[in-house]
């Protein structure tokens, strides 16, 4: 495995810390107290050709793969950690899945204006009762001829309220488990019968829009399923091996963006006559910063060239998340105590790093279920797909 970057992976990466730099940064704190989410910047990523990792040219993509996916995700990351969410829902959700699992037609219909930026992505699977454990989902979808009837709701559904379209796992065999679910495609502006609610009490991820789908009776064409019908658990699980990697770049980049501001801070912050960095305490957090920060990008690129590569990854996957999230949870909460009061004041990022930290431990898997995603395939429990 090669550590370095190419020139073409280094462009990619100085293109999306530019843009990111000039476009995101001078509204973090607008969009955080306002919990505004600025949809125009996800129309600039693709127009910039920053949507269209790991797909095809033929469909839009930009021909790239997994390692510049990493790279360009990791620098807007590092300035927001929210807009994470956005570009995973386009890249790594419905357009990647449908590239996999459906038709000649909807892969055209669908997959380039995710990747232009003209439509917004979202996937929809955890329910109000129905997370972790996600073949014990409620919502149904019954055969009516032409189309399939959808009945239930949907919670915490990143960008659910503001996506276009959306990929919505719900319930065809009644009873029969992870056999019985399947996956829809659903055109959100063209779909009568779904309530989209938005989701404002959040600890962290303001910009970040999250919601509460309420589907009744709402008719879906029959051609919009994807993949055989009850083989949804299955696509399902492929592609949360792959927006996995959008949860482990982010935090990883947070990571990286607490341990730099807290460096920075030590380093002009002076107690008794000298900058406080020079104090063993803070050099020993920023040291557990640094290991944790840096072990958590190794193993991102890992698992990245893993998929590059076509080979097993998902043990690797769910070690990069699970790490990564370790490491943006100790990290925001190590920069909380270098800055001292100021850390908790809103002058500094510390309140975000740690909000946003937090959510990373649930996201598309908790870390629990992570866990035992590495310990099952170690122990020979389970294949490493």
């Amino acid at each position: 495995m090669d550590f370095g970057f190419s020139e073409d992976q280094k462009m990619i990466a100085e293109m999306a810390r530019d843009f990111a730099k000039k476009e995101i940064a001078p509204h973090v704190e607008e969009d955080e107290e306002n919990h505004y989410y600025r949809r125009e910047i996800l129309t600039q990523l693709g127009e910039m050709g920053l949507l269209g990792f790991s797909i095809p040219e033929e469909y839009g993509g930009n021909g790239l793969g997994w390692m510049e996916a990493v790279a360009a995700l990791y620098e807007i990351a590092k300035v927001h950690t929210s807009w994470r969410l956005s570009i995973s829902g386009n890249v790594w959700g419905p357009a990647l899945t449908i590239l996999e699992y459906g038709t000649e037609e909807q892969k055209k219909k669908y997959i380039p204006p995710l990747c232009s930026g003209e439509y917004a992505g979202s996937f929809a699977i955890t329910e109000a009762n129905s997370g972790s454990d996600v073949a014990s989902m409620k919502m149904t979808a019954k055969d009516k001829g032409d189309k399939w009837l959808l009945n239930g709701s949907k919670m915490w559904i990143s960008g659910g309220h503001t996506s276009d379209v959306g990929l919505v796992y719900a319930v065809t065999e009644p009873g029969a488990g992870a056999r019985g679910i399947s996956c829809f495609i659903v055109d959100f502006n063209n779909t009568e019968g779904v309530t989209r609610i938005p989701i404002h009490k959040k600890v962290g991820m303001w910009p970040a829009p999250t919601s509460e789908l309420v589907f009744e009776d709402a008719l879906i064409p029959k051609e919009n399923i994807i993949g055989p019908v009850n083989k949804g658990f299955q696509i399902c699980m492929w592609m949360l091996n792959n927006t996995r990697m959008g949860c482990a770049t982010g935090a990883a980049a947070l990571s990286s963006a607490a341990l730099e501001g807290s460096v920075q801070y030590a380093n002009e912050r002076t107690q008794f006559g000298q900058p406080i960095g020079k104090f063993q305490m803070i050099q020993q957090q920023i040291a557990e910063m640094k290991l944790e920060d840096e072990a958590a990008l190794l193993m991102v690129y890992r698992a990245a060239w893993l998929k590059e590569n076509k080979l097993p990854s998902q043990q690797q996957t769910s070690m990069a998340k699970l790490m990564s999230c370790n490491a943006a949870v100790h990290a925001a909460n190590l920069a909380m105590k270098i800055y001292g009061s100021y850390g908790y004041s809103d002058e500094y990022p510390c309140g975000r790093w740690l909000r946003d930290a937090k959510q990373f431990e649930t996201l598309e898997g908790t870390s629990n279920i992570h866990m035992g995603i590495v310990a099952g395939i170690e122990l020979g429990y389970s294949p490493n797909r």
